[in-house]
């Protein structure tokens, strides 16, 4: 919620949006919700809170004339398990770049232990820890979080049991962004995925001499990864669908508002993950 997670905002920018989709809505918290309004100080995240991780599904005070009822999340770190996948939410708190404490990444570390083996993990978090854009660029916090919950995992992981993320997921750049990591003949996909409606949209970074923006796909040596495809002037969603054997994401654009919206939304990058071998193949249109 735009900006300091108002509750008064939330009919117009999140029950009114989605008044007819049907499905539920798994949210993971952006540092907009977290912050505090001096000029109208109240506790962070509560209105997040009453509205995500209510006790029961009731309509709040917050969703206007919709009828659409509160979400039931046990808390802003969650993990959904599906007959499909595992989904881990993480919080990653207010401060630029992000921040999670050593009591979250150990809870993190847990879910990676137990999840189980026999379906793809996804982890979801709101600062990215990798991205090209010229806005907020990739988070070193982000990072450094996931390698300290990646060693507790491996140190108290049993043979038969727990995961290495698959995917990873974020928002907080206003743009779409697709990376590969290539480790130990695994491929992970880096997804940043935040073109969803705010205004602002964020260019990705020029480079060079000539001052120009990149043309993927491109090794990102400070990350170690490959920039494979971005849109940064369109908004759009990202689609994932998951079988038992691939998950395939679709990454679908949407008409500017000067344009006629009969167009549709448009799919303009698509990649598919076999989870069983962490083998990357993709395609842009």
């Amino acid at each position: 919620m735009y900006y300091y997670g108002a509750a008064g905002e939330y009919y117009a920018q999140f029950y009114l949006p989605y008044e007819h989709y049907e499905a539920p809505i798994f949210a993971v918290p952006g540092n907009h919700d977290g912050d505090v309004d001096r000029a109208n100080p109240v506790k962070s995240l509560e209105a997040f809170m009453r509205n995500f991780c209510a006790r029961e599904p009731v309509i709040t005070p917050d969703a206007g004339e919709s009828t659409r009822t509160a979400m039931t999340q046990p808390h802003v770190f969650w993990t959904l398990e599906t007959p499909m996948a595992t989904i881990v939410g993480l919080y990653t708190n207010v401060p630029e770049g992000g921040e999670i404490e050593q009591d979250q990444i150990e809870w993190f570390a847990n879910e990676l232990v137990t999840a189980p083996s026999d379906k793809p993990l996804f982890v979801t978090m709101h600062h990215p820890i990798i991205s090209a854009d010229n806005h907020h660029s990739g988070s070193i916090c982000m990072k450094e979080a996931l390698d300290k919950a990646l060693e507790l995992f491996n140190t108290h992981k049993e043979p038969e049991k727990g995961r290495y993320p698959d995917i990873i997921f974020a928002g907080h750049v206003h743009n779409y962004q697709r990376f590969a990591k290539h480790e130990d003949q695994r491929e992970m996909p880096y997804i940043v995925a935040g073109a969803g409606g705010y205004y602002h949209l964020h260019s990705v970074a020029k480079v060079g001499p000539e001052h120009l923006k990149p043309v993927p796909p491109v090794f990102l040596e400070e990350y170690n990864v490959t920039f494979e495809h971005y849109v940064d002037d369109r908004h759009g969603f990202l689609r994932v669908e998951v079988t038992q054997q691939k998950v395939r994401g679709i990454y679908y654009t949407v008409p500017r508002p000067q344009e006629s919206w009969s167009a549709g939304a448009r799919p303009t990058d698509i990649f598919e993950l076999d989870w069983h071998q962490h083998k990357l193949r993709t395609r842009q249109f």
